[in-house]
């Protein structure tokens, strides 16, 4: 019997399209298939991307300024990147499948909080100097020596994680899952540094304030410590430290779901939780500046700066000196042949000395 075809084959079966061949949204490719789940507010996070950018060229101005360039240049990067990854979500708000986009906003976003600690983790060394240095467990220059590597080891774990989820793309679910693993160990580790740091910081705080009452400060560590410049600078970094702790959180629930659970698919909470947890304690380190209100560690800081400087200078003219003395010895050795340098400066030519007093002792016989 006839199956109706003219050939009796079967039709051949209807293309099947999946959705690692979407690059923008259209029927076959709903929003909602998207990791993300929902077209980025536009107007949002253009807000977010300028106040970053704002708050970075403020960084930038009040690190030449005052030279503290320690402090400034680490936020200021975090700024530009958190900046660079609101621009990915601004090119997100038109086609959400646009994966240079959102790998870009990925990798930037997670990793900016980390530079910006690092300034924070600079303020306790300098707040233990000019309090009392005795009352810190450690040395106070021991601070930044262990904060700061330890943040630049969740910054690695971060990027590495980062980067095998970008390489996965759409099409190795394993990979993107080994990817999203390695983020959540950097975000984790970042927690326990940041509590750890919070833990130190609130221990010198005690032992400092019953320090002060028991009458053991000085009368200028007691102008520091009423200070209320000191105190608005305090209340920033702690205030900082704060919103950065809570998005730090947030991220590890937000990601412990994998690629699209329904945490990362709310757009309101990722925007208060991670976009205004970060740009509001950005904010307050740019408006609350050491280099007006901590003038003790803006002054340190420009010693640091001044002195890596000079140090650079002077092996250069150690090196120049190196050089002239060497020309000098060549140059004294022919001189030695034919004449001595007398204190004057002129040459003063020793044979001829010789061949004069040779005459005149013949003269005298």
């Amino acid at each position: 019997m006839s199956s109706g075809h003219g050939d009796g084959a079967a039709p051949p079966p209807p293309h099947k399209m999946s959705f690692k061949d979407c690059t923008a949204v259209s029927a076959f490719c709903p929003v909602q298939a998207t990791v993300l789940g929902y077209y980025p507010n536009l107007g949002i996070n253009a807000f977010l991307c300028a106040g970053f950018a704002v708050c970075a060229i403020g960084l930038l101005g009040m690190g030449a300024w005052k030279r503290t360039w320690g402090y400034s240049a680490a936020l200021a990067a975090g700024c530009i990147l958190e900046m660079v990854g609101y621009v990915g979500r601004v090119q997100l708000s038109s086609n959400p499948w646009n994966d240079k986009a959102f790998q870009t906003q990925i990798c930037a976003i997670i990793l900016a909080p980390t530079l910006i600690c690092i300034s924070i983790y600079l303020t306790l060394k300098h707040v233990a100097l000019s309090i009392s240095p005795e009352l810190s467990r450690i040395k106070p220059r021991l601070y930044p020596l262990f904060f700061v590597p330890a943040d630049v080891s969740c910054l690695i774990l971060q990027a590495i994680g980062g980067g095998i989820a970008a390489s996965a793309g759409k099409n190795n679910a394993s990979l993107l899952l080994q990817g999203d693993r390695v983020i959540i160990a950097g975000i984790a580790l970042q927690v326990a540094v940041l509590g750890f740091f919070g833990i130190m910081s609130l221990d010198y705080f005690v032992r400092a304030r019953s320090w002060v009452k028991k009458g053991g400060a000085s009368p200028e560590v007691l102008r520091l410590w009423n200070d209320q410049k000191f105190r608005m600078f305090a209340y920033a970094v702690a205030g900082a430290y704060t919103g950065i702790f809570i998005r730090c959180v947030y991220r590890i629930i937000e990601m412990a779901g994998g690629w699209g659970n329904h945490i990362m698919q709310d757009e309101p909470s990722f925007i208060v939780l991670e976009g205004f947890m970060i740009l509001i304690p950005v904010a307050l380190l740019t408006i609350f500046t050491p280099g007006v209100l901590f003038p003790d560690m803006a002054a340190r800081e420009a010693m640091r700066f001044r002195g890596k400087k000079n140090k650079n200078q002077g092996a250069v003219a150690d090196a120049e000196k190196g050089d002239h003395h060497a020309n000098s010895g060549h140059n004294a050795g022919g001189v030695t042949t034919s004449g001595d340098v007398t204190p004057n400066g002129h040459h003063h030519n020793t044979s001829t000395d010789a061949t004069n007093k040779n005459t005149s002792a013949a003269s005298s016989l």
